[in-house]
């Protein structure tokens, strides 16, 4: 690891090769990333939380479908000469502004879906030896401190200089669908794992801090997933890929601050999208009128 690189993590990594079976047919031909939370994609809520928390270098681990992302963060030359034409400068800034002119996006192919450990994996090269976090854009999660949850795992990162999960408190019914963790030493919010398992039944969970979404790692994180054996389904999980890390490192937890989407669910993909409807100072009035009609209407008791 470079001393410059020791303080400031600059590279993320975004995999978006999955499939998103939930949301079947809309993601037949465009990967989960892709759907829209209003009217913006979810990647385009991940890179902007990434740009926001200081990312120079972005690198999206795609699949069959991932010509869907390249597009998205390129130029559209014809769509913004007729926006130009029409003189729609509003629509024109938001189509060029999907990154700032000194982020850099690179595209790297995950050839066969084995999982994300075997995603991360793929982006080794591009990485380049340095500190890098990676961001899963279906976990969307929105600020509430001012402060993105991905800054906070990278000052987390500055202090120890050591790989930090991003993690929240999950019910016991709750913790198959996550990697879970065991912590020995707690220090605020920042906690020394101590064991982390992948989506253990409630009586098997160590604790009832899931993993959610975001890491920062150190580069040898890509060792110890080398080292990972794939489960029975010839997949490489992140969370198995941690395990070996915890045996040469160590890895730290990080309740973060803010509040979190599952959009890979068909349910918190329908609470992102109003609840970010909520939140917006131009559609605020609006889908409060909605919900209030439904209410009046009887149609939201009713619902179920």
């Amino acid at each position: 690891m470079s001393e410059s690189a020791g303080d400031h993590v600059r590279t993320v990594v975004f995999p978006v090769a999955g499939h998103g079976t939930h949301f079947l047919p809309a993601t037949k031909a465009s990967p989960k990333a892709m759907l829209p939370v209003l009217d913006k994609p979810l990647i385009q809520y991940a890179v902007e939380e990434a740009v926001a928390s200081g990312a120079e270098t972005l690198i999206f681990v795609t699949g069959r479908t991932g010509h869907a992302v390249a597009d998205h963060f390129d130029r559209a030359v014809e769509l913004e000469h007729r926006l130009q034409r029409a003189d729609r400068q509003d629509l024109l800034n938001v189509t060029r502004g999907t990154t700032p002119p000194h982020v850099r996006c690179l595209f790297v192919r995950q050839p066969r879906p084995l999982g994300l450990g075997h995603a991360v994996l793929c982006a080794r090269a591009a990485v380049a030896g340095e500190p890098f976090a990676v961001v899963l854009a279906d976990d969307l999660i929105a600020a509430t401190g001012g402060r993105p949850a991905l800054a906070q795992l990278m000052d987390a990162f500055s202090w120890n200089r050591q790989s930090v999960v991003g993690v929240q408190w999950v019910a016991d019914a709750r913790t198959t669908e996550h990697g879970m963790v065991s912590v020995r030493a707690r220090d605020g919010r920042l906690h020394n794992i101590d064991a982390i398992v992948e989506k253990p039944a409630s009586v098997d969970s160590p604790s009832n801090l899931g993993v959610i979404g975001r890491y920062v790692f150190t580069p040898a994180i890509f060792d110890a997933l080398e080292r990972t054996v794939p489960g029975a389904d010839g997949q490489i999980q992140l969370t198995d890929g941690i395990a070996r890390l915890l045996e040469t490192e160590t890895v730290y937890a990080y309740e973060y601050a803010g509040e979190r989407f599952d959009c890979g669910t068909r349910l918190g993909y329908l609470q992102a999208t109003v609840a970010y409807a909520l939140r917006r100072p131009d559609l605020r009035r609006q889908a409060r009128a909605c919900l209030d009609e439904l209410r009046a209407s009887g149609r939201l008791q009713s619902a179920g």
